[in-house]
């Protein structure tokens, strides 16, 4: 389809009319330059072409589970087949739903999160429970769901029982197929510069079929007036403009690759000179990755402790919130190394314990034992050791804010549940009696000041629950009735270019808006210490909550309005609107005419989604606004295709079809690819210009030659094509782009006044200088008209 593009076969229409007409030399260069460029991109489609085939390549022999077991082909799956996840780690070939066993996964193919994952299997039902008598759902059931394209690291089973997978989906309907459909079809670019592009052609076409009629009326020798006519268009359509166009971008390509950004969408390279929004993620990006604990906070009868620093402390070792501490997470031990989620691994070696699977304990799949716990004597108890196991795990979910463990500590009857997540939930399934009074002041001291706040709670579970029975119990029926803990407070610094560039964007006048999973009070934060929010400006919360038994959703607020560290009076015109992800779904649903003026002034989104941020993106568009996207790949794949530029922080595969990748893990590359994509544009509107004006240049030398029944001879045709304008046009795209980010953005389009009264000037003053030229050479003395018959 590249090859039969409109300007390919309007080239081939030039080069067979110039051969007609005996202009060999011009119809040589431009075949030249086609089947260059034309070689160019077919080798670009076939390298894109063979690493999409070798991205979704999947054939392999897996081992399905009839009526036995039995060996097939991946590509023979189909809905319905059971498969049989070998222990040692695989390639899943399709979307399969858990149905026993538990698998530790590495998704960076799909959500560009390196951390490996934990998936258990569905849980089963037992009387009474309606839980698990709903339809299966991709999203609600994620957790159990293993990807098409994930990487199996290890699985684990118990009593000897075989970890099964029943195949839900396969092919393009996988998770990993829409990822590759999303790269073969991405959405079209409509960007104002082509469009006008097209528009100022056919202005081109116009006035070449003016020239078409007069060639004709002209009454040139019979044998040539069709070839001559022709040619006049030729002459006012320029064939070497779609090369022309190409050079500009090609050459910002190459820098942005100089500097670490790589472009699979080089037309997006024009687009992002018009940027005039931002979006960040937070953590990862704006933020460090990691995670260092600040302090943590006990609470006691229902009182808070003063902060502490660690948990590493004598009387802290046998304490059930160092006991949460170090099981309530989903780390994993992978060639010897535990691997997790980076805010695990924190809180884990603030403990002082370590992990040991080699202990068989009741089913158990992991243990984790106090440091003093050294020799076998010791963990029997000996010397006050401690072992504990996990039993059964109730993976993080983020719609749930939360996760949960079963455990047992060695040589107790009775089981212990142990809860970890965002305060505000973990506090809501605590007994009312067991949270402080004044939680909310100090959660929301911590929060103001930008640290991570992560509460833990426990409960002792009855006696008469045994492994069975805890395998198949309802999670909201382990998560009720909790003791509060404390918290964890969790610093996350920012990186150290961050306030820079941000500094560089809003002096630029680009907008720049916080899209975060994080707490509210805690994106609010990192925005004001980054510079997003200036200290005197106001922030007004905006929520929205859902109807609630068939109330009518208009009788809810829709705003209520807090201030947050502004006492400067002079900023109250100056505010930024703050949201959280379940008030910006209620107002999507209900509230279309608010979400655009919250859009409008809205600069920290927190708790938000995966797919309200790519909402986002398209509501910020909606208001013609064009919008860059920049994350580490963690869950913002889709803003990051969806947005105008979206650059990833992140090289792994998720981050594939996303058009800008950077290698430098910082935001940094946001404004070079704004300068160099201005760069770009403004070379295009250049060698556009230059280019029309060129063609209309010759087509009024070539009219007024028509006119005396003369023509331009091949060699100054030649020379005019090559040396003069090809030379200028691909040496003029070559300006590097300005060393700093100015606030004057290039126009977004060709159909401007100021762009149009300098072409059209140039365009009247040129074909007043010929024409006189022109009426004055033929009134000279020495001038000889020239007709056929002289020759």
């Amino acid at each position: 389809m590249d090859v039969l593009n409109p300007f390919y076969i309007f080239q081939l229409f030039s080069v067979i009319l110039w051969s007609a007409d005996e202009y060999y030399y011009y119809a040589v260069a431009i075949v030249f330059m086609s089947v260059i460029s034309i070689a160019t991109s077919l080798y670009t489609i076939k390298k894109q072409y063979v690493m999409l085939h070798d991205l979704v390549a999947a054939h392999s022999i897996v081992r399905v589970s009839v009526s036995d077991i039995e060996e097939a082909l991946s590509t023979d799956l189909v809905p319905g087949d059971v498969m049989v996840i070998p222990s040692n780690g695989t390639i899943m070939p399709c979307d399969a739903v858990l149905v026993s066993g538990t698998c530790i996964v590495n998704e960076s193919m799909l959500t560009g999160e390196s951390v490996p994952v934990t998936k258990t299997n569905l849980p089963n039902p037992g009387e009474g429970d309606k839980e698990g008598d709903g339809a299966y759902s991709m999203e609600e059931h994620k957790r159990h769901t293993l990807f098409c394209g994930t990487h199996i690291i290890q699985t684990r089973f118990y009593s000897g029982e075989l970890v099964k997978a029943v195949v839900v989906r396969t092919g393009f309907s996988t998770a990993k197929g829409q990822l590759v459909r999303s790269i073969l079809y991405p959405k079209p670019t409509d960007f104002k510069l082509y469009r006008d592009a097209y528009l100022f052609l056919l202005c081109l076409v116009a006035i070449a079929g003016i020239g078409f009629v007069y060639s004709i009326v002209l009454s040139i020798m019979n044998k040539t007036i069709i070839i001559e006519s022709l040619d006049i268009i030729t002459i006012t359509v320029p064939p070497a403009l779609p090369a022309a166009m190409t050079a500009g971008i090609v050459y910002a390509q190459r820098r942005l690759k100089r500097i670490g950004i790589f472009c699979i969408s080089p037309q997006r390279i024009n687009i992002c000179g018009q940027l005039n929004l931002v979006c960040f993620d937070k953590t990862g990006t704006l933020t460090e990755d990691g995670l260092d604990l600040w302090g943590v906070q006990r609470v006691e009868n229902g009182t808070f402790h003063l902060s502490e620093e660690n948990a590493y402390k004598e009387s802290l070792v046998k304490s059930q919130f160092v006991a949460c501490m170090a099981t309530c997470h989903s780390l994993t031990k992978i060639d010897g190394q535990l691997s997790g989620d980076p805010l695990d691994l924190k809180m884990f070696e603030a403990t002082g314990w370590v992990s040991d699977r080699n202990w068989t304990f009741n089913l158990c799949p992991s243990l984790f034992l106090h440091p003093s716990s050294v020799f076998r004597a010791e963990i029997c108890g000996k010397c006050g050791g401690q072992v504990i196991g996990i039993v059964r795990q109730f993976p993080f979910s983020s719609a749930l804010q939360r996760m949960c463990v079963v455990a047992r500590l060695l040589g107790e009857k009775r089981m212990d549940a142990y809860l970890k997540g965002a305060p505000e939930v973990v506090a809501s399934l605590c007994k009312k009696d067991t949270v402080p009074e004044d939680f909310a002041e100090v959660l929301e001291d911590y929060t103001k000041q930008g640290f991570r706040v992560i509460a833990l709670a426990h409960r002792r579970l009855e006696s008469k629950l045994t492994w069975h029975k805890v395998q198949n119990i309802n999670r909201d029926q382990m998560e009720a009735n909790m003791e509060f803990l404390g918290l964890i407070i969790m610093q996350n610094k920012l990186k150290a270019e961050t306030a820079g560039v941000l500094e560089d964007l809003r002096r630029a006048h680009i907008r720049t808006v916080m899209v975060t999973g994080d707490n509210m009070l805690t994106a609010i934060s990192v925005a004001r210490d980054c510079g997003m929010i200036p200290p005197q400006d106001r922030v007004i919360i905006a929520d929205a909550l859902p109807s609630k038994d068939g109330q009518s959703i208009e009788s809810f607020s829709v705003m209520s309005t807090i201030n947050i560290s502004s006492t400067d009076p002079k900023s109250q015109d100056q505010y930024h609107f703050a949201m959280s992800g379940k008030s910006f779904a209620v107002i999507t649903e209900h509230f279309q005419d608010v979400l655009q003026k919250l859009v409008l002034h809205g600069t920290v989104f927190a708790r938000m989604a995966p797919d309200q941020k790519t909402q986002l993106i398209e509501a910020l568009q909606s208001v013609d606004y064009f919008v860059g996207m920049c994350g580490d790949g963690a869950n913002d794949c889709g803003a990051l295709k969806r947005a105008h530029g979206g650059i990833s922080l992140s090289e792994l595969e998720a981050s594939v079809a996303s058009p800008f990748t950077s290698r430098t893990p910082n935001i940094s590359c946001v404004p070079s690819l704004i300068r160099e994509g201005r760069a770009a544009l403004i070379t295009s509107f250049c060698v556009f210009k230059f280019m029309a004006l060129y063609s209309i240049i010759q087509y009024i030398s070539v009219t007024l030659l028509y006119s005396i029944l003369s023509n331009l001879g091949d060699f100054q045709f030649l020379f005019i094509d090559i040396a003069i304008i090809l030379l200028i046009v691909f040496t003029m795209s070559l300006n590097p782009a300005w060393k700093e980010l100015v606030s004057r953005r290039p126009p977004s389009g060709l159909i401007s006044g100021p762009l149009l009264f300098s072409v059209l000037t140039q365009i009247l003053i040129c074909l007043g200088f010929q024409t006189i030229a022109f009426l004055w050479v033929r009134h000279q003395a020495w001038y000889d008209i020239w007709t056929p018959e002289s020759e």
